[in-house]
């Protein structure tokens, strides 16, 4: 994956997808980010089917950053359905959510989510952490070579 590889962005509240974006952009990170409103879209997407089945199965996000609460098919049941997929089982998973539930963070890192962010309220403090976030998973994480079907 390249440094141009697109982020997912899983979130059905619309304020903090606004917020999210700003704070990338407040962050300088170039990526282009593709937006998907419920946990059914999200695997329609990253298994390119559904209302996604047109799309280049060769654009593979370099990280996905997803809420828990999604509307039709939770956080959790995509996280658990990523891992059960060869195609997606390595992809960078990071849970960015609001929820304080102990048995979330347990239930997510169980399902194999490779980091657990709760979303700061404050804009000043939401953006650094979207920046640390970013410096981290863009710049200096070595993705998974993609593997060619054979």
């Amino acid at each position: 994956m390249t440094m141009n590889a697109p982020i997912l962005l899983v979130e059905d509240n619309k304020d903090d997808e606004v917020l999210t974006l700003r704070a990338l952009k407040k962050s300088n990170i170039l990526n282009e980010v593709i937006v998907v409103r419920d946990g059914a879209e999200a695997l329609d997407f990253l298994f390119v089917r559904g209302a996604h089945a047109g799309r280049d199965p060769a654009i593979v996000p370099q990280v996905v950053l997803m809420d828990l609460n999604l509307p039709k098919v939770s956080g959790l049941n995509v996280l658990k359905q990523l891992r059960a997929d060869e195609r997606t089982q390595m992809l960078p998973v990071v849970v960015l959510t609001s929820s304080k539930e102990d048995e979330d963070i347990i239930e997510s890192y169980k399902l194999g989510a490779n980091s657990y962010i709760r979303k700061p309220v404050e804009l000043a403090r939401f953006t650094d952490a979207v920046k640390t976030l970013g410096l981290y998973w863009l710049l200096l994480n070595e993705s998974m070579p993609l593997r060619r079907p054979s």
